[in-house]
């Protein structure tokens, strides 16, 4: 069992300091590349859905934000100069520079790209700051959704490994949603990948 499991099992232990714990574990996990997946559903089985969704959202902004700012920091500049000689990676970071907002939330909302992996790729892109803070608002639903698939399961052992989640009508509007959001995404990019090719480029 990682320690994110293991954490997961014993979070009910630690009392009036579970959120913050829980919060704090989020923030790392996000940093350290480890799925937000098994923190989220154990804040429904521990917190329940009304506590469990303001922690969860709380430790994703602030880990994203944290993931954000060691991109930007350690990668920007190597990355940034490999983003101008490649036409189709300029593209993307075009769309994110045009339309910040809009794409971080259809992002979030899109089941194709991992959390984790979102918060670096923007950190090293040109996107501002704010437009990715205010752009976390696209994690909410699935959020809300796994915080309530803990909250029905409610064995913080059996999540931690791996039992299977139901699956009702919330599960396959959320699927619904990402699915459009992903297809929306997509022509956003190839339009940005579009413009950018057409561009005259230097010598």
């Amino acid at each position: 069992m990682n320690p994110f499991a293991e954490l997961a099992t014993r979070l009910d232990q630690f009392g009036p300091w579970a959120p913050v714990l829980f919060v704090l574990a989020y923030v790392v996990g996000s940093v350290a590349f480890v799925p937000g997946t098994i923190l989220t559903l154990t804040a429904g089985a521990v917190f329940g859905v009304g506590r469990g969704v303001p922690l969860v959202f709380t430790g994703a902004v602030l880990g994203s934000s944290a993931a954000f700012g060691v991109a930007r920091a350690v990668a920007r500049r190597p990355v940034s100069r490999w983003l101008a000689r490649d036409p189709r990676a300029l593209a993307i970071a075009q769309a994110l520079e045009g339309q910040g907002f809009k794409i971080i939330v259809l992002m979030h909302l899109s089941p194709v790209i991992p959390y984790n992996l979102l918060n670096y790729v923007c950190g090293v892109s040109t996107i501002r700051f704010s437009d990715f803070l205010f752009g976390t608002i696209g994690m909410l639903p699935l959020i809300v959704l796994y915080t309530y698939y803990g909250k029905v399961v409610g064995d913080v052992a059996a999540l931690a490994t791996g039992t299977a989640l139901p699956r009702g009508p919330e599960y396959y509007v959320a699927l619904a949603v990402g699915v459009v959001a992903t297809i929306a995404l997509s022509i956003i990019i190839t339009r940005a990948a579009k413009r950018a090719l057409e561009q005259p480029r230097g010598r």
